[in-house]
Protein backbone atom coordinates (compact mmCIF):
# COMPACT_ATOMS: atom_id res chain seq x y z
CA UNK A 1 0.00 0.00 0.00
CA UNK A 2 1.20 3.39 -0.63
CA UNK A 3 -0.20 6.84 1.19
CA UNK A 4 0.59 9.99 0.07
CA UNK A 5 0.74 12.83 2.79
CA UNK A 6 0.67 16.51 1.78
CA UNK A 7 3.32 18.32 3.84
CA UNK A 8 7.14 16.96 4.50
CA UNK A 9 7.30 17.89 8.28
CA UNK A 10 7.93 16.07 11.14
CA UNK A 11 4.20 14.50 11.27
CA UNK A 12 4.80 12.66 7.73
CA UNK A 13 8.13 11.52 9.07
CA UNK A 14 6.46 9.73 11.87
CA UNK A 15 3.67 8.49 10.04
CA UNK A 16 6.52 7.08 7.51
CA UNK A 17 8.05 5.45 10.76
CA UNK A 18 4.72 4.04 11.91
CA UNK A 19 3.93 2.94 8.40
CA UNK A 20 6.91 0.76 7.95
CA UNK A 21 5.94 -2.00 9.75
CA UNK A 22 2.61 -2.34 8.18
CA UNK A 23 4.01 -2.80 4.42
CA UNK A 24 2.70 0.89 3.62
CA UNK A 25 4.96 3.18 1.98
CA UNK A 26 4.74 7.03 2.77
CA UNK A 27 5.22 9.79 0.84
CA UNK A 28 5.58 13.22 0.71
CA UNK A 29 4.40 16.25 -0.74
CA UNK A 30 6.40 19.80 -0.42
CA UNK A 31 3.41 21.79 -0.78
CA UNK A 32 5.84 24.86 -1.55
CA UNK A 33 7.31 23.31 -5.01
CA UNK A 34 4.73 20.53 -5.51
CA UNK A 35 8.13 18.16 -4.87
CA UNK A 36 7.51 14.54 -3.58
CA UNK A 37 9.98 14.18 -1.22
CA UNK A 38 11.47 11.07 1.35
CA UNK A 39 9.45 11.97 4.57
CA UNK A 40 12.96 11.62 6.65
CA UNK A 41 15.16 12.72 4.50
CA UNK A 42 12.94 15.00 2.68
CA UNK A 43 14.95 14.25 -0.76
CA UNK A 44 13.27 14.33 -3.88
CA UNK A 45 12.14 11.44 -5.58
CA UNK A 46 11.90 10.20 -8.76
CA UNK A 47 8.37 10.87 -9.32
CA UNK A 48 6.21 13.26 -10.19
CA UNK A 49 2.68 14.71 -8.11
CA UNK A 50 0.32 13.80 -10.84
CA UNK A 51 2.09 10.05 -10.99
CA UNK A 52 2.41 9.83 -7.15
CA UNK A 53 -1.36 10.57 -6.50
CA UNK A 54 -2.32 7.81 -9.81
CA UNK A 55 -0.13 5.24 -8.10
CA UNK A 56 -1.75 5.91 -4.43
CA UNK A 57 -4.26 4.00 -2.70
CA UNK A 58 -4.65 7.39 -0.66
CA UNK A 59 -4.03 10.75 0.03
CA UNK A 60 -3.55 12.49 3.51
CA UNK A 61 -2.38 15.64 4.89
CA UNK A 62 -0.21 16.09 7.94
CA UNK A 63 -1.55 19.96 8.25
CA UNK A 64 -4.60 21.68 7.17
CA UNK A 65 -3.09 25.05 5.58
CA UNK A 66 -2.22 23.08 2.19
CA UNK A 67 -3.00 25.55 -1.01
CA UNK A 68 -6.65 24.50 -2.01
CA UNK A 69 -5.63 23.75 -5.74
CA UNK A 70 -3.43 21.04 -4.33
CA UNK A 71 -6.66 19.73 -2.49
CA UNK A 72 -9.03 20.12 -4.82
CA UNK A 73 -6.67 18.10 -6.81
CA UNK A 74 -6.10 15.33 -4.58
CA UNK A 75 -10.10 15.09 -4.03
CA UNK A 76 -10.76 15.08 -7.64
CA UNK A 77 -8.99 11.85 -7.48
CA UNK A 78 -11.45 10.20 -4.70
CA UNK A 79 -8.75 9.72 -2.74
CA UNK A 80 -8.22 12.20 0.19
CA UNK A 81 -8.99 11.10 3.52
CA UNK A 82 -10.23 13.52 5.70
CA UNK A 83 -12.46 14.72 2.92
CA UNK A 84 -11.84 17.91 1.71
CA UNK A 85 -14.40 20.06 3.29
CA UNK A 86 -13.14 18.20 6.80
CA UNK A 87 -9.54 19.75 6.21
CA UNK A 88 -10.93 23.14 5.01
CA UNK A 89 -13.00 23.02 8.57
CA UNK A 90 -9.55 22.78 10.05
CA UNK A 91 -7.85 26.00 8.33
CA UNK A 92 -10.71 28.67 8.64
CA UNK A 93 -12.11 28.92 12.16
CA UNK A 94 -15.72 30.71 10.42
CA UNK A 95 -16.25 27.22 8.96
CA UNK A 96 -15.53 25.22 12.25
CA UNK A 97 -18.01 27.63 14.41
CA UNK A 98 -20.42 26.74 11.62
CA UNK A 99 -20.16 23.47 11.77
CA UNK A 100 -19.90 23.07 15.69
CA UNK A 101 -23.28 25.13 15.73
CA UNK A 102 -24.82 23.01 13.04
CA UNK A 103 -23.97 19.80 14.71
CA UNK A 104 -25.14 21.20 18.25
CA UNK A 105 -21.47 21.22 19.53
CA UNK A 106 -20.87 22.95 22.77
CA UNK A 107 -18.05 26.02 22.03
CA UNK A 108 -17.27 29.54 23.39
CA UNK A 109 -19.53 31.88 23.07
CA UNK A 110 -18.66 33.71 19.72
CA UNK A 111 -18.82 36.59 17.28
CA UNK A 112 -17.60 36.60 13.09
CA UNK A 113 -16.46 40.19 12.59
CA UNK A 114 -15.31 41.60 9.02
CA UNK A 115 -15.34 45.35 10.12
CA UNK A 116 -13.40 46.42 13.21
CA UNK A 117 -16.11 48.86 14.26
CA UNK A 118 -18.35 45.78 15.14
CA UNK A 119 -16.01 45.17 17.65
CA UNK A 120 -17.89 47.42 19.98
CA UNK A 121 -20.76 44.70 19.66
CA UNK A 122 -18.80 42.23 20.37
CA UNK A 123 -17.88 43.98 24.05
CA UNK A 124 -21.82 44.59 24.52
CA UNK A 125 -22.72 40.99 23.95
CA UNK A 126 -19.59 38.93 25.05
CA UNK A 127 -18.02 41.34 27.64
CA UNK A 128 -15.15 42.77 27.67
CA UNK A 129 -13.03 39.94 28.53
CA UNK A 130 -12.59 38.44 25.00
CA UNK A 131 -10.08 36.51 22.62
CA UNK A 132 -9.60 37.84 19.27
CA UNK A 133 -8.32 35.13 16.28
CA UNK A 134 -7.35 35.52 12.72
CA UNK A 135 -10.12 32.87 10.74
CA UNK A 136 -7.24 31.59 8.58
CA UNK A 137 -3.10 31.09 9.19
CA UNK A 138 -3.23 31.08 13.10
CA UNK A 139 -1.55 28.51 15.19
CA UNK A 140 1.03 28.19 18.16
CA UNK A 141 -0.17 31.78 19.27
CA UNK A 142 0.27 33.30 15.90
CA UNK A 143 -2.57 35.38 14.71
CA UNK A 144 -4.45 35.66 17.83
CA UNK A 145 -5.16 39.12 20.26
CA UNK A 146 -6.69 39.90 23.89
CA UNK A 147 -8.62 42.17 24.84
CA UNK A 148 -8.94 42.39 28.75
CA UNK A 149 -10.99 45.62 29.29
CA UNK A 150 -12.97 47.80 27.34
CA UNK A 151 -10.90 50.82 27.42
CA UNK A 152 -8.08 48.56 25.73
CA UNK A 153 -10.36 48.51 22.77
CA UNK A 154 -9.30 51.86 20.79
CA UNK A 155 -5.91 50.74 20.90
CA UNK A 156 -7.15 47.18 19.70
CA UNK A 157 -8.86 48.53 16.39
CA UNK A 158 -6.23 51.02 15.79
CA UNK A 159 -3.97 47.16 15.51
CA UNK A 160 -6.53 45.57 13.69
CA UNK A 161 -7.52 48.10 10.48
CA UNK A 162 -5.44 46.99 8.59
CA UNK A 163 -5.95 43.91 7.99
CA UNK A 164 -8.49 43.04 5.33
CA UNK A 165 -11.39 41.27 7.09
CA UNK A 166 -13.39 40.94 3.88
CA UNK A 167 -11.05 38.48 2.93
CA UNK A 168 -10.33 37.15 6.64
CA UNK A 169 -12.79 37.62 9.09
CA UNK A 170 -11.59 37.40 13.04
CA UNK A 171 -13.49 34.81 15.49
CA UNK A 172 -14.14 36.68 18.50
CA UNK A 173 -14.86 34.68 21.42
CA UNK A 174 -15.89 35.42 25.05
CA UNK A 175 -13.13 34.59 27.45
CA UNK A 176 -13.92 31.45 29.30
CA UNK A 177 -13.34 30.80 32.43
CA UNK A 178 -11.88 27.34 31.83
CA UNK A 179 -10.42 24.78 34.56
CA UNK A 180 -8.02 23.22 31.93
CA UNK A 181 -7.45 22.67 28.90
CA UNK A 182 -7.86 18.85 27.32
CA UNK A 183 -8.32 17.13 24.18
CA UNK A 184 -9.49 13.90 22.76
CA UNK A 185 -7.40 12.00 19.78
CA UNK A 186 -9.87 9.80 17.65
CA UNK A 187 -10.21 8.18 14.55
CA UNK A 188 -12.93 6.78 12.20
CA UNK A 189 -12.05 4.42 9.17
CA UNK A 190 -13.65 3.87 5.99
CA UNK A 191 -16.02 1.60 7.22
CA UNK A 192 -17.56 3.79 9.77
CA UNK A 193 -15.54 2.09 13.15
CA UNK A 194 -14.44 5.06 15.58
CA UNK A 195 -12.21 4.27 18.19
CA UNK A 196 -11.18 7.46 20.72
CA UNK A 197 -7.95 7.57 23.03
CA UNK A 198 -7.81 8.27 26.57
CA UNK A 199 -8.12 12.29 27.28
CA UNK A 200 -4.71 14.00 27.40
CA UNK A 201 -5.01 17.48 29.94
CA UNK A 202 -2.51 19.70 28.37
CA UNK A 203 -0.13 23.24 29.90
CA UNK A 204 0.60 25.50 27.49
CA UNK A 205 2.61 28.46 27.22
CA UNK A 206 2.84 31.97 24.75
CA UNK A 207 0.08 30.17 22.61
CA UNK A 208 1.67 26.70 22.26
CA UNK A 209 1.55 23.46 23.89
CA UNK A 210 4.85 22.61 26.12
CA UNK A 211 3.40 19.55 28.02
CA UNK A 212 0.66 17.12 27.83
CA UNK A 213 0.11 14.14 30.65
CA UNK A 214 -2.60 11.14 29.18
CA UNK A 215 -4.64 9.60 30.31
CA UNK A 216 -5.41 12.90 32.30
CA UNK A 217 -5.53 13.23 35.99
CA UNK A 218 -9.02 13.45 37.95
CA UNK A 219 -11.74 12.00 35.03
CA UNK A 220 -14.35 9.54 35.01
CA UNK A 221 -15.88 7.60 32.74
CA UNK A 222 -18.75 10.15 32.18
CA UNK A 223 -16.39 12.84 31.40
CA UNK A 224 -14.26 10.26 28.94
CA UNK A 225 -17.90 9.04 27.67
CA UNK A 226 -19.03 12.85 27.17
CA UNK A 227 -15.79 13.59 24.72
CA UNK A 228 -16.26 10.25 22.83
CA UNK A 229 -19.80 11.69 22.04
CA UNK A 230 -18.73 15.12 21.13
CA UNK A 231 -15.81 12.76 18.11
CA UNK A 232 -19.01 11.03 17.46
CA UNK A 233 -21.35 13.18 16.53
CA UNK A 234 -18.31 15.31 14.92
CA UNK A 235 -16.41 12.79 12.78
CA UNK A 236 -19.87 10.80 11.49
CA UNK A 237 -21.33 14.18 10.55
CA UNK A 238 -18.31 15.00 8.34
CA UNK A 239 -18.04 11.46 6.63
CA UNK A 240 -14.41 11.66 8.57
CA UNK A 241 -11.87 9.56 7.61
CA UNK A 242 -8.55 9.11 9.52
CA UNK A 243 -7.54 10.72 12.89
CA UNK A 244 -9.40 13.94 14.02
CA UNK A 245 -8.09 16.29 17.58
CA UNK A 246 -10.65 17.98 19.18
CA UNK A 247 -9.29 20.31 21.75
CA UNK A 248 -11.35 20.86 24.85
CA UNK A 249 -12.31 23.03 27.57
CA UNK A 250 -12.95 21.52 30.35
CA UNK A 251 -15.88 24.28 33.06
CA UNK A 252 -16.73 22.14 36.00
CA UNK A 253 -18.56 18.58 34.84
CA UNK A 254 -18.77 20.66 31.03
CA UNK A 255 -16.99 19.95 28.16
CA UNK A 256 -16.46 22.74 25.02
CA UNK A 257 -14.78 22.69 22.24
CA UNK A 258 -11.91 25.26 21.39
CA UNK A 259 -10.41 24.25 18.19
CA UNK A 260 -10.25 21.12 15.43
CA UNK A 261 -7.66 19.50 13.61
CA UNK A 262 -8.28 17.42 10.96
CA UNK A 263 -5.15 15.13 11.52
CA UNK A 264 -2.65 13.36 13.65
CA UNK A 265 -1.88 15.98 16.39
CA UNK A 266 0.66 17.05 19.21
CA UNK A 267 -1.74 16.03 21.88
CA UNK A 268 -1.32 12.87 20.52
CA UNK A 269 2.54 12.11 20.23
CA UNK A 270 2.48 10.35 23.72
CA UNK A 271 0.54 7.74 21.83
CA UNK A 272 3.54 6.77 20.48
CA UNK A 273 4.79 4.93 23.58
CA UNK A 274 1.76 5.24 25.61
CA UNK A 275 -0.87 3.56 24.11
CA UNK A 276 -1.24 0.14 22.37
CA UNK A 277 -1.39 1.88 18.89
CA UNK A 278 -0.34 5.26 17.78
CA UNK A 279 -2.02 7.88 16.22
CA UNK A 280 0.23 7.81 13.38
CA UNK A 281 -0.12 3.92 13.07
CA UNK A 282 -4.46 4.20 13.29
CA UNK A 283 -4.47 7.14 10.99
CA UNK A 284 -2.70 4.61 8.43
CA UNK A 285 -5.11 2.25 9.12
CA UNK A 286 -8.07 4.29 8.85
CA UNK A 287 -7.11 5.76 5.43
CA UNK A 288 -5.82 2.35 3.86
CA UNK A 289 -9.46 0.67 4.82
CA UNK A 290 -7.67 -1.38 7.61
CA UNK A 291 -9.28 -2.04 11.00
CA UNK A 292 -8.21 -0.13 13.67
CA UNK A 293 -5.90 -0.46 16.35
CA UNK A 294 -6.51 -0.62 20.59
CA UNK A 295 -6.47 2.73 21.76
CA UNK A 296 -6.34 1.91 25.41
CA UNK A 297 -3.40 3.25 27.67
CA UNK A 298 -0.38 1.28 28.57
CA UNK A 299 0.12 3.21 31.90
CA UNK A 300 0.35 7.42 32.42
CA UNK A 301 2.28 9.28 29.85
CA UNK A 302 3.81 12.71 29.47
CA UNK A 303 4.68 14.38 26.29
CA UNK A 304 7.06 16.89 26.24
CA UNK A 305 7.78 19.56 23.53
CA UNK A 306 11.09 20.64 22.92
CA UNK A 307 11.17 23.76 21.77
CA UNK A 308 13.40 26.95 20.20
CA UNK A 309 16.37 24.94 21.46
CA UNK A 310 18.93 21.93 20.01
CA UNK A 311 21.35 22.27 23.50
CA UNK A 312 20.10 19.35 26.43
CA UNK A 313 21.64 16.55 27.16
CA UNK A 314 20.71 13.01 25.36
CA UNK A 315 21.55 11.08 28.51
CA UNK A 316 18.10 11.82 29.47
CA UNK A 317 17.53 8.08 27.78
CA UNK A 318 18.92 6.72 30.79
CA UNK A 319 15.20 7.13 32.55
CA UNK A 320 13.61 4.49 31.93
CA UNK A 321 10.50 4.75 29.75
CA UNK A 322 11.78 7.79 28.32
CA UNK A 323 11.98 8.10 24.09
CA UNK A 324 13.58 11.04 22.16
CA UNK A 325 11.83 11.98 19.04
CA UNK A 326 13.86 14.26 17.13
CA UNK A 327 12.74 16.09 13.95
CA UNK A 328 16.12 17.29 12.07
CA UNK A 329 15.00 21.17 12.09
CA UNK A 330 17.29 24.15 12.22
CA UNK A 331 17.08 26.02 15.48
CA UNK A 332 14.18 28.65 15.11
CA UNK A 333 12.25 30.68 18.37
CA UNK A 334 8.85 29.01 19.02
CA UNK A 335 10.06 26.14 16.26
CA UNK A 336 9.64 22.40 17.40
CA UNK A 337 12.57 20.97 17.16
CA UNK A 338 11.29 17.42 18.53
CA UNK A 339 9.34 15.84 21.99
CA UNK A 340 10.22 13.44 24.40
CA UNK A 341 7.90 10.93 25.64
CA UNK A 342 8.03 9.34 29.11
CA UNK A 343 6.00 6.58 30.16
CA UNK A 344 5.51 4.59 33.49
CA UNK A 345 3.07 2.83 35.80
CA UNK A 346 1.56 5.26 37.78
CA UNK A 347 1.20 9.22 38.17
CA UNK A 348 3.87 9.48 41.25
CA UNK A 349 6.01 7.80 39.12
CA UNK A 350 5.62 9.91 35.95
CA UNK A 351 6.00 12.66 38.03
CA UNK A 352 9.35 11.69 39.89
CA UNK A 353 10.70 10.88 36.00
CA UNK A 354 9.60 14.19 34.92
CA UNK A 355 11.52 15.39 37.49
CA UNK A 356 14.73 13.93 36.91
CA UNK A 357 14.23 14.91 33.20
CA UNK A 358 14.59 18.45 34.07
CA UNK A 359 17.96 17.55 35.40
CA UNK A 360 19.48 17.33 31.53
CA UNK A 361 16.76 20.13 30.07
CA UNK A 362 17.66 23.81 30.16
CA UNK A 363 14.65 24.89 32.40
CA UNK A 364 14.15 28.14 30.41
CA UNK A 365 13.20 26.78 27.32
CA UNK A 366 10.91 24.40 29.28
CA UNK A 367 8.74 26.68 31.40
CA UNK A 368 6.01 24.19 32.52
CA UNK A 369 7.51 20.78 32.90
CA UNK A 370 9.01 21.39 37.17
CA UNK A 371 5.23 22.59 38.08
CA UNK A 372 3.47 19.62 36.23
CA UNK A 373 5.96 16.54 37.97
CA UNK A 374 5.59 18.88 41.54
CA UNK A 375 2.02 18.12 40.73
CA UNK A 376 1.99 14.28 39.39
CA UNK A 377 4.30 13.75 42.31
CA UNK A 378 1.58 14.85 44.78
Amino acid sequence: MRVVVYGAGQLAQMMYLAGSPLGIQVEAVDVSNDTVVHPVSKQPLDITLAQAIETADALTVEFEHVPERLLEDAASAGKLMPNIESILVGADRVREKKLLEKMSVANCKHRIVTDVEQLDACVEALGEKLIIKSSRDGYDGYGQWRLSEAAELPALKNTLSDLDLQKVPLVVEQMMAFDRELSLIGVRNKQGDIRTYPLAENLHHQGQLHVSVAPATDTNDALQQQAHDIFTALAEGMDYVGVLAVELFQQGDKLYVNELAPRVHNSGHWSQSGAVTSQFENHLRAVCGLPLGDTAAIGPSAMVNIIGCSSFSRDLLSIDGSHLHWYGKSVREKRKMGHINVTTDSYENLGEKLMQLSQYLPLEYFPKLVGEAKRLKG
